[in-house]
């Protein structure tokens, strides 16, 4: 089992900055991949950020070069530096995991919230 837990989330001007964490433990040896997701009311969640164990990221289109997905393996923690926020991006985010043997986690979520 894999437990996560966001934290970071806020509320933040057109144009200001914020950073999500998402605090991993128990099994963390077992993710292959690890993600932020999405979800504004009366929307479907989507995929925000992905970062795999090679090191290798996908970005969606709408925040490529303004969100930037990390991990710290010594602190077992995911991170989601988010610039350049917009209106657009006020959404519920969550800290996604999935195991190597297709196993899937999610925490409870953050709300983010920009102001115009």
């Amino acid at each position: 089992q894999v437990q996560l837990v966001e934290s970071g989330g806020g509320l933040v001007q057109a144009g200001g900055r914020l950073r999500l964490a998402c605090a991993t433990s128990g099994s963390t040896a077992r993710i292959n991949t690890m993600a932020w997701y999405r979800q504004s009311p009366g929307k479907q969640r989507e995929l925000v950020a992905r970062l795999w164990r090679t090191g290798s990221t996908d970005y969606a289109d709408s925040v490529q070069g303004r969100f930037a997905i990390s991990g710290d393996d010594a602190k077992d923690t995911l991170y989601l530096q988010m610039n350049s926020l917009k209106p657009e991006d006020t959404a519920v985010y969550y800290c996604y995991a999935q195991s190597f043997l297709g196993a899937d986690y999610w925490g409870p979520g953050t709300q983010v919230t920009v102001s115009s």
